[in-house]
Order: structure tokens, then sequence, then C-alpha cells
């Protein structure tokens, strides 16, 4: 098989220029980087578009088959040398797969089918989160408490930025991720009259005490502000979470987490 050795290669300069926001938008791809993100890529049935690859940096024995699979689907496949996908990679430890696939876009209607009385809808609310390693980490949490949808509202990270696909560890292909306006989403879930629970250092009640059985959404907020003045006074119900030290908050991954997981432990 011919295998790309030169950087100035034309499928090896448009990998590299992905890693730009305005490449990403004009385009319409990303990134994909590392075994288990491009498995849970495959298996959420992301469209890749191309996939490189060097036996050179491949830390088991499963990648052929992975790539066998991609290639399997119509996908153009590329080996490459050491050089070649060092530059295209942007880890500090490759393990030699790298894929380009196109961006998909849900919208609030492709949710509807999340209502029903047997399953009281879950979502969280995410926004301008600023710090693409904390979306990674909050679309991780999601993932494991079994959150419905991730609906990421006035963003200020790209939730295709190749450090949120690295930090989510694949899991932005395991749940619906929206990208919309925090007016949209308020209107849509008093529309489907779900409650919105909002975090503050205010709040009489903790959210060990909130009933959180029904239909919910837990709305955070940036990293250094916390939620806005809007989101605050949609919320149905506020909560705080007990600080016992000289803290006065947590970093937002580790409290969206706390909140998720006590969805999950009251309907457990």
């Amino acid at each position: 098989m011919f295998t790309i050795t030169s950087l100035q290669n034309p499928k090896v300069k448009q990998v590299v220029k992905l890693r730009d926001k305005r490449e990403r938008d004009r385009t319409q791809a990303f990134l994909i980087e590392g075994y288990r993100e491009l498995s849970r890529a495959v298996k959420g049935g992301i469209p890749l578009l191309s996939l490189f690859y060097s036996p050179d940096h491949f830390l088991g024995s499963n990648e052929n088959a992975l790539i066998q699979e991609i290639q399997g689907q119509g996908v153009e496949a590329y080996q490459v040398n050491k050089n070649v996908f060092e530059k295209i990679s942007y880890r500090d430890r490759p393990d030699g797969l790298l894929a380009v696939a196109s961006q998909t876009h849900l919208t609030l209607e492709d949710l509807d089918y999340k209502f029903s009385k047997e399953h009281p809808p879950f979502f969280l609310i995410a926004e301008a989160i600023e710090k693409p390693g904390n979306l990674g980490s909050i679309l991780r949490s999601s993932d494991a408490a079994g959150v419905d949808a991730l609906l990421v509202c006035d963003r200020c990270t790209d939730i295709y930025n190749p450090n949120v696909v690295r930090a989510s560890v694949g899991t932005l292909f395991t749940v619906p991720v929206l990208e919309v306006t925090s007016e949209e989403v308020i209107e849509w879930l008093k529309k489907h009259q779900v409650s919105i629970v909002a975090t503050s250092p205010e709040a009489d009640l903790t959210f060990t005490q909130a009933d959180l059985t029904g239909p919910v959404a837990i709305a955070m907020g940036t990293e250094q502000l916390g939620l806005s003045k809007k989101w605050m006074e949609a919320a149905t119900i506020q909560v705080s979470i007990p600080m016992h030290g000289i803290a006065d908050s947590l970093n937002v991954a580790a409290a969206t987490t706390l909140l998720l997981y006590e969805v999950l432990r009251q309907r457990s």
C-alpha cells in the first residue's frame, strides 16, 4: 500500500488546517484522534470522510480490525509514516489513528422522542462553557449518568474542538449534543413542562433535598460567573452545593457531576 511520506502532501496540509475553528466551520468537518474515540465514533454512526494511520504508533493489536471496519464503510484510508503522523496529530502521545469526520447538527425537534411518561426526560444545559477540557469532562459525566441530551447554549467553545473530542474520550459521539441559544431552550423546556434546576450558593435547598425524579434539566454556567441572570430567573428550582472549606465553588465539571448523579440516585 502506498504510504504518505511528505509533510507537503495536500491531504496532510488539509488535516492540519482543521485544528482551526474557521476551517472546521468552512468545511463542516472535524478531527477524531485515538482508538477509543474513533471506535465510539464508528459505533455512534458518525460519518467519516477519511482515515490516516501509522502502524509505528499502534499501542495494541486491535487497530487493524478497526481500520478494516472503517474501510468497509467505503472510507478512504491512508497509511502515513511516523513523521507525517506526528505532524497531523494533536496529542503528546499519539496512538496512530486519526480521522476526518463530518459535523452533524441536531435541533430541538430531534429530541421530541425523548418525552414519554415511562421515562421522564433528563437534560443538561451548559451555558457559555469556556474551556474545552471542562466541556469534554461534562460530556463524560453526561454519558455515565445517562443524560438524554446536552444542550450547549450561547457557546464559547466549539464542540468540535479537538480538545473537546479528546477530553470527552469519545462520549461526544454517545450523547446527543445540540448548540442552541438560551432563549430557544428556555422556551422549549417550558413548553414541555421540564423543570429547570439551577445552582446558587444562596439557595436554601441543597441539591440532595430537591425532587429530581420528574422531567428535569440541570443548568450549569460559566466557570467564572456561573449561570446568567436569564437562566436564574427561568429556573424552577434553585439548589446549593454545601461547601465546608474556604472555597466558595467547585469546578463546573465537578459540580455538574454531583448534580447528574443525584438525579441518577433518585431515579434508581
